[in-house]
This record gives C-alpha cells, structure tokens and sequence, in this order.
C-alpha cells in the first residue's frame, strides 16, 4: 500500500476496534470475539494472501493502542506457511478458521497463545524446519496472569494439514511473529507516553504545571526518543521486507525485522514506566488505560523469548554481517562509492588527501555553481561526512569549516567576503575556531556577554573595540580566523536579538590564546579579548543580527550527526573484526551476557542511524527536523560513551591501550575519551532533552 492508503487503513482498524473492541481500559471485558469476525469482515485477515506487512504492521498499531491482543500476526505467518492451501487461506481470511501460531514444542500442546480462548487450529511451526501442522483445538486452559485477556494452553488433536517446511523459512515466519508482538507493544507504550505527556501539559503542582518541571522534561524526551527510533526501525523492516518481495537485490529484510524487534525490548518496558512515573497515582487505577497498556507491553516482551530466533549479534559475529545501511537515494549512494575507491586509493596522511579531495571540488560542493560549488544534494553531502569519518580521514576541519562558516558566508556574508573567504574553504585552507562559549554562556548561548561597541575612530566604515572572554575554543592556537559570537546590543530583549558575528583574524593585537588539553587529548583554549580593534568589514551579516547567522550556521548539525553514528559504526565494524577470530574466547557462547551486551549496542546504534536518516530527510524535504535533529544527537552521545565502557568491558586491558599495537589502532580508548564531548559540546543533553521536550509541547 502507498503511504496514504495505509493512513487511511489504519485509520479504519482504529474505528472498528474502537467500536467494537473499546478502548484499552475495558480490556478486561473486552469483545475479541466480535471484533475477530468484524476484522474479518473487513478483510484484516487477508493481508497474507497480498503479502502486505506495512499493513499488518500499521494495524498491530492501533490494536496494541488499545492493549487488544487480536492475532493478525498469527494470520498473516499461517497464510504464508500454507500458501499452496488455497482453501485454508479461504477460511483463515473469512474468519471461519482461526489460527493462533506456535512453536512445536512436541507435547501435543500449545502455551502462551494470544487469542487462543477463541482459536480453532493451532499452527504448530519447528523453528529448526521440518514440518508445519495446523492442528484443532480439543480443549484450553487459562493462564491468569499480566496478559488481559489471558494466554492459554491448548490441548491439540491430530493434524488436519502439514507441509514441510525449511530452516530459513522457519526462521523468517519466527522473525515475523516477533516483529508483530514488537509492532504491538512499543504501540502499547506509545499510547502510554503520549498520555503522560498530555498529563504533564496539564497537571498543576506547587503551582505551576508539572511538565515545566526539569525531572519530568528529561524523562519525557528521553521516552519521545525511545519511541521515535523503534517506530522508524518497525517501519525500516516493513519497507525492507516490501522490497525484497518486490525483486529488490538486497534481502536483508530479516536482520533489520530482528534489530527492531530487539529495540523494542530493550526501549519498550522502559517507555511505559517512564509514562507511569509520569502519571503517577491517576496512572496507577484499572479506570485508567495504563494499566492495562502495562499489561499489555510486558506480556508482549517476555512472549519475544518464547519464539527463539538468531540474535542480532550472532549473526554479526558469526555471519559476517554488518549493519544494514540506510538507502539516501540513487545521487547519495552512487556518490558513496566514488569516495569509497577515492578514500581507498588515497593515503590517508592529510598532505595528500586534502589537496586531493579539494582538486575534486568536495570543499563546498553542495554550494551553487556560481560560487564554485556543484549544487550537491544533502544526501550527497552527508555521504561525504559519514565515509570520511568512517574512514577516520584528516579532514575534519576542513568539513567543519565548510559547514559552519562557509555555509553562512555565502547565506549573510557581502560579496568581498565571499571573495575572500569561500576559495580557502573550498581548497581547505582556512583553520578557523569557534568564539561561542563563555564563563557564564555554553549551552545558552543568547546570555553570552563579550561585548563589541562601536569604534568611530576606525576611520572610513567606522569599525568596532571588542572585550570579553571565551572557553573551550578548540583548535584556537592553531586557528587563522576566530568565528566570533559577541554582543552589541546589551539591552536587547529577547537576549539573542542583541548578538552580532565577526570573523577576526586570530593575530589581531590584543587577543590572548591559553591552552588546556582536554580529556581526549585535544588543545582547547581560553581565549582573552582586550580592546581588540576590528573593522567593520569582518562583520559576517547584520548587526544584531547574530542569532540568524549562528542557527544558519548549525544546519550542518544533521550532517555532523551522522559522522558521529559513522564513527560508531567504524568503531562496531573494528570490535567485530577482532572478536570474530574466536567469538567464545572473548564473548562467550550464545546467551552470554556479554553477547547481550554487544547486541544491545548494535541495535541502539541502528537506531541512532534511523533518527539520523530522518533528520536528514526531515531536512531535505523542507522541514526543520526540530525532533529529529536533537533525538538523534543525545542518543549518539550517550551510545558514544556506553560504546566506550564496553569496549573496556568486552575486551578488557587491551582495549584502554592506544597506538598501532592496539586492537582499531587505539581507536576505542579515545573514543571513549572523546565521548564525553559528545554530551556536552554544542549544548549538553540534558539542554537538548528540554528542547525535545518543548517540541512535545511541555512548558518552559
């Protein structure tokens, strides 16, 4: 289905079920009968005779919105298995026959089934292959429990129809029982969050409304962000799964349907606790929907580890799989093969890849021709940032220098700037630093206090005397050019409407460089401005005009983002080379913790690549990724650093050394040094989450 109809698919399950079914408060008394025939009627139970997952998927939403444990899944896999039974499809699809799907246990029964008080048949699978059976039901047992309506056991007769089936085959219908119960509890959670957040607009305590409240702010984005990136990753298995039954090369469906599936546990009990520490006691009632949507979250995660399938990292160590890669269209992807043969042909030492990399004009190419650029795509630019940072390539300030103050000279500079300016960016030339933080202004920037006041005696063009203060000024004894932030307007209300930017050059009399070396080994300075005199030809666009240039400037925040998920992922790739020579000497067999480890980092870092992705395509399409752009960098950090501490604990002494003897050339020691920077440069997380959170529509 195209992305409208299955809008308006969805929209039509939810009608029914809330009509028929209710609402997930009444689950307890629900109607599954009658809302099993009416999903009948509506041809629900269909949608594996058309092969179509998305809308599967899409209607698992709404029903785990309403905690409605209804086994379309079940229907979708028994249609698939029994393809070649016209007939049973038939009845499956008018209802007449309803089947619950489980694994052959070997016991004449079945446990643990959703749905089963009103199944006829049981489809019996083997998840090592062998043969499927559609057996009835002789009788059933309730299990009370957290599930509502119960689970049962059923007892099973003799089988009124099997086919053999393979190993793979096995697997994918296993895959896809559990992409379903994923699908239906991260809805089930969801449903809780987006309550929690209405909650906190609108509860009032100690006078105020509770979501102005720093605890609940950061607890809310960080469940919007959990929710956001399973969603994308559920929908990223649909999409792959359509196109691999549409002809397409790749078939990678599988593992991307097994990576969300292990997200959604991982993230989903953990959305719907964080919604009840949200709602509190009004949470906590059977008249309210929490409960029952608690109910219906956890009984689905748990049922995930009684339909056993490869973990995520077993086929990463043992397949030699990688993650799978996020399509950024045809310009993208043909643009990420020439510098893939470019980056390998090339020495890696800075002398020769950046005159080499500028020769082709990849300094600036996403600028208009007729400022030597080549009108390259947001795709194609972030392409270039993500395999250079893959490749840990040398040239970060040059991209860096691109992004930040090449994109606002050619939006706000004057034409002698750009003359000026834009040729040593393109050539990759211009070392410049950030002038942004202050003693009293890092994350809130609109508070900074280095003052620039006008100077007539300049002479003609009059000019300007500057004072003031900045930290952590990375690279700034090295730097040309100092990217300035500074006050003009100090009684300016809002604040920012008072800042104007100046780009000065670093050897300008009465500047003062005092270096630190920062955790990761890096210079980073406190910079002193002593009635530096400056004309007024280095002022970069209007005067108290600042903020404008600076946000403009932090557009290349989506492409910087996705070189740190790059670096994650290179980081990935280098752990899995050097377990893989013997995966039990260091990790342990199957089901060790330290598998578990391992999986739960490749599956956050898809996650951080999908909200990636869609920052950028948020951006391409002319939106301002004002969630994406935020949720994707504070879970990038905060993976950043957990991707550090378990490479300590993964591989133990070996991994803290650094140099060429060390395992990735002593890359995870310093990214885990490095990861700190990447809570706290640019805004710390904690200021990022209030952002998300005000996104959410909470109070300041």
């Amino acid at each position: 289905m195209a992305a409208e109809e299955l809008a308006e698919f969805a929209a039509s399950v939810a009608g029914v079920t809330a009509r028929t079914w209710g609402g997930a408060a009444g689950a307890a008394d629900a109607d599954l009968d009658g809302l099993w025939a009416a999903g009948a009627a509506q041809g629900w139970f269909a949608l594996g005779q058309d092969d179509a997952l998305g809308a599967v998927l899409a209607a698992l939403r709404e029903l785990g919105q309403a905690a409605c444990p209804l086994p379309l899944m079940d229907a979708f896999v028994a249609v698939r298995l029994l393809g070649e039974d016209e007939k049973a499809a038939a009845r499956i699809a008018a209802g007449e026959l309803r089947v619950v799907v489980a694994p052959d246990e070997g016991t004449g029964m079945a446990r643990y089934l959703d749905g089963g008080a009103l199944a006829t048949h049981v489809l019996t699978l083997p998840a090592a292959g062998g043969t499927v059976c559609l057996r009835p039901v002789t009788g059933r047992r309730e299990l009370p429990g957290l599930a509502v309506p119960p689970w049962t056991t059923a007892d099973l007769g003799p089988a009124e129809a099997q086919r053999p089936l393979s190993a793979a085959a096995a697997a994918d219908a296993l895959v896809l029982l559990r992409l379903g119960l994923a699908a239906r509890a991260l809805a089930a959670a969801e449903r809780s969050h987006e309550m929690a957040v209405e909650h906190a607009k609108n509860r009032r305590q100690f006078g105020k409304a509770i979501g102005s409240f720093g605890a609940v702010q950061q607890r809310a984005a960080s469940c919007q962000i959990d929710v956001s990136a399973a969603t994308l990753l559920v929908g990223s298995a649909a999409d792959a799964y359509a196109a691999a039954h549409a002809g397409s090369a790749s078939d990678d469906w599988a593992l991307q349907a097994r990576i969300a599936a292990e997200y959604v546990a991982l993230t989903a009990r953990r959305v719907q606790l964080g919604a009840h520490h949200t709602l509190a006691a009004i949470g906590y009632f059977a008249e309210h929907e929490a409960p029952w949507l608690f109910r219906r979250v956890h009984a689905d995660v748990t049922r995930l580890r009684a339909l056993p399938v490869t973990a995520v990292a077993d086929t990463l160590l043992e397949a030699g799989a990688s993650l799978p890669s996020f399509d950024l269209g045809q310009a993208g992807e043909s643009f990420r093969g020439e510098l893939r043969d470019f980056l390998a042909a090339t020495p890696p030492e800075a002398a020769a890849l950046v005159p080499a990399m500028a020769s082709r004009g990849w300094f600036g190419f996403g600028w208009p021709a007729a400022h030597g650029g080549r009108d390259a795509s947001l795709a194609e630019q972030v392409v270039l940032y993500e395999e250079c940072m893959y490749a840990r390539a040398p040239v970060t300030i040059q991209l860096a220098s691109v992004m930040l103050l090449g994109n606002s000279i050619l939006r706000h500079g004057t034409a002698a700037q750009r003359e000026a300016f834009l040729p040593l960016i393109r050539d990759g030339k211009l070392h410049f630093c950030l002038g942004y933080s202050e003693p009293e202004a890092g994350s809130d920037l609109a508070s900074l206090r280095t003052k620039a006041e006008r100077d007539d005696t300049a002479g003609q063009g009059g000019g300007w005397v500057i004072n003031g203060q900045k930290l952590w000024t990375t690279g700034g004894h090295l730097a040309s050019h100092v990217w300035l932030a500074t006050r003009t307007d100090p009684a300016a209300t809002p604040p920012h409407a008072g800042i104007t930017v100046f780009l000065v050059p670093m050897d300008t009399p009465g500047i003062t460089v005092q270096q630190h070396t920062a955790l990761s080994g890096e210079i980073s300075c406190t910079v002193f401005y002593d009635d530096v005199r400056v004309p007024d030809t280095a002022r970069v666009g209007e005067v108290n005009g600042g903020w404008k240039v600076i946000t403009d400037a932090l557009a290349g925040e989506r492409v910087v983002m996705g070189g740190i998920a790059a670096s994650l992922l290179r980081q990935l790739d280098d752990l899995l080379t050097v377990v893989r020579a013997d995966p039990d000497a260091w990790l342990g067999p199957r089901g060790s913790a330290a598998r578990t480890r391992l999986g739960e980092l490749a599956v956050t870092l898809q996650a951080n690549r999908a909200l990636v992705a869609a920052a950028i395509g948020a951006t391409a399409a002319g939106g301002g990724a004002r969630l994406e752009a935020p949720m994707a960098g504070v879970l990038g950090g905060e993976l950043a650093e957990e991707f550090g501490e378990a490479m300590l604990d993964i591989l133990g002494p070996v991994a803290a050394l650094s140099g060429t003897e060390a395992p990735g050339a002593g890359a995870f020691e310093y990214g885990l040094r490095l990861s700190i920077m990447y809570v706290v440069g640019g805004g710390t997380n904690d200021i990022q989450r209030g952002l998300i959170a005000r996104g959410l529509g909470l109070p300041r």
